[in-house]
């Protein structure tokens, strides 16, 4: 009689337990209001329907931060002070085969990309560290090349941080926006 009463015990605490277990809610995070993004050199190379004939060239991930009615560039991101380019962790950018940026040739590899932003022109850097939130531990001393490339000023504001490409005659240009201006990095294959 009192091994029964053992196993009927057993039998429900473990019945209780399974029931608390399935019913432990999880709680997932709020979406983030500076939302990741991947752009592709060639552009949509990853939905193209002969995918296996065409191989991506480069790849960025990186976040989008809003303007939100803010001044943007020399207000919220200072001038003359390094910036993760983006939001959230920084940008980072993924090259499948060599290329040229700013005359030095980069191997193959992931990197991170932030920038100087000026009220004239920005400085582009590609840098070694990756896997690191914002800009706050940037170490100059990882950088494989800076670049200084021209503002272009726009017409009308851009709402989110954006980065695409556009085709050159030597290989890319990554093109980002945000606010009212605009900057171009010639990448070569």
């Amino acid at each position: 009689m009192r091994n029964i009463f053992i196993v009927v015990f057993a039998l429900l605490s473990f019945n209780v337990s399974a029931q608390v277990a399935t019913n432990t809610e999880i709680k997932f995070p709020a979406a983030d209001s500076s939302p990741a993004d991947i752009v592709y050199f060639p552009l949509n190379v990853t939905k193209a329907k002969a995918s296996d004939l065409v191989e991506p060239i480069i790849k960025v991930i990186y976040s989008r931060p809003q303007k939100k009615g803010r001044d943007i560039f020399g207000v919220l991101e200072q001038y003359g002070s390094v910036w993760r380019f983006g939001a959230n962790e920084n940008t980072e950018v993924r090259f499948f085969r060599k290329v040229n940026i700013g005359g030095k040739r980069i191997k193959a590899g992931t990197y991170s990309l932030f920038a100087i932003p000026d009220k004239d022109s920005w400085t582009i850097i590609l840098n070694l560290q990756t896997d690191k939130w914002g800009a706050f531990t940037y170490d100059s001393r990882k950088d494989v090349v800076r670049v200084n490339v021209p503002v272009k000023a726009l017409p009308k504001p851009i709402e989110y941080f954006s980065i695409t490409f556009t085709n050159s005659d030597k290989g890319a240009n990554l093109v980002a926006a945000w606010d009212k201006t605009q900057i171009e990095l010639p990448i070569i294959f």
